[in-house]
């Protein structure tokens, strides 16, 4: 049976070697578990979760270089059609796809930015039955199912835990890796504007500028040119938005035949919850979208504003994440989903 360690950070942050609030016995006593998983030269699988963002695929990459000057054989896994447009980093190339995963031998699984086993793509989770494991994420329903999980809910990005881990260890970045971790704590910080940025987000954001991170190349393509596909399917869910209860909640949806017509996936819709998010008043936005695959699910994107939590929905239908935006799949057509959760909703709202 595994027995796992769990370590849940408090507020503050890693600049340099310590933790400005913490102590160094309080540092070694919440990394050691790891930091012995670690000791000698592994053969390391690093996987996100399924469609990986760009929190999960920024500190896979960075993961993963930062293992191999260690001195460890570590490689990410992903699917290189589901990356979107954190795609463009340097390090994408070096992933593993999950084809090939089958005859590959591995000492330790490494699972970052993924709030439960299921969450990790299917043909990764075979590997991490079968080996030590270590867990590194910020959601604040992950359910420690590591050998070792280190886990803060309040960082920012996984990738914020990430950089503080590399600054304890004394690992060294390159600019390849800051930019892994800029476009991590960039994304799921909403730059810089959501709820969960806080003085540790700013420190590790501006020591990763010391190793030249290209800040308005990156803006530019992560939040100022969309490929035509990703368009079309903005274009579809804004012509499906639905507002109700007086424009406290919002929704939008895309269909299968949404994503096969333009030969799109869900990468290439990643903002389009930010469509309900935008209804003045707005206090609920629903994204229902279903991926082109042989499933009867839908899968929900929800973002709250106060005083909703996110993820009281999604952990009704067995999803999870952060206080204002969370996820989970609902096991049937979207009709049904729409149903279920709009159900949901009214029950939270009455409260």
């Amino acid at each position: 049976m595994r027995w796992p360690y769990v370590f849940a950070f408090p507020v503050g942050a890693i600049y340099g070697l310590i933790l400005a609030h913490m102590t160094q016995q309080e540092t070694r006593e919440e990394f050691e578990a790891a930091k012995k998983l670690l000791e000698k030269p592994k053969r390391i699988l690093i996987s996100g979760h399924l469609s990986p963002d760009g929190d999960s695929l920024g500190s896979m990459i960075a993961l993963a270089r930062l293992l191999r000057a260690a001195g460890h054989d570590a490689v990410a896994t992903a699917d290189p059609k589901a990356l979107g447009k954190p795609g463009f980093l340097e390090g994408v190339s070096d992933l593993v796809p999950l084809r090939r995963l089958k005859n590959r031998k591995f000492d330790l699984f490494l699972s970052v930015d993924c709030a439960t086993f299921e969450r990790l793509p299917p043909e990764a989770r075979p590997f991490a039955e079968k080996l030590p494991l270590l867990v590194i994420d910020h959601h604040m329903t992950n359910s420690a199912f590591g050998t070792v999980s280190i886990i803060d809910s309040e960082a920012a990005a996984a990738g914020e835990i990430v950089w503080r881990f590399a600054k304890w260890m004394e690992w060294p970045l390159d600019r390849v890796i800051a930019e892994a971790l800029w476009v991590a704590i960039v994304t799921d910080s909403g730059r810089f504007a959501y709820d969960s940025t806080r003085p540790g987000t700013l420190r590790a954001a501006c020591d990763l500028l010391k190793y030249g991170v290209r800040t308005a190349f990156i803006n530019d393509i992560l939040y100022c040119s969309f490929a035509a596909k990703a368009v079309e399917l903005k274009r579809r869910a804004w012509r499906s938005l639905h507002i109700w209860k007086n424009r406290k909640v919002a929704e939008v949806s895309l269909t299968r035949d949404d994503f096969r017509e333009v030969r799109g996936t869900k990468a290439d819709a990643e903002d389009v919850i930010e469509i309900p998010r935008q209804v003045a008043r707005n206090e609920i936005a629903l994204f229902f979208y279903q991926i082109p695959d042989r499933t009867h699910e839908t899968r929900v994107s929800i973002r709250t504003r106060a005083p909703w939590d996110a993820t009281v929905l999604a952990t009704r239908f067995g999803g999870g994440g952060h206080l204002r935006a969370a996820g989970c799949t609902i096991k049937g057509a979207m009709g049904v989903a729409k149903r279920q959760m709009r159900r949901a909703v009214r029950e939270m709202l009455r409260g």
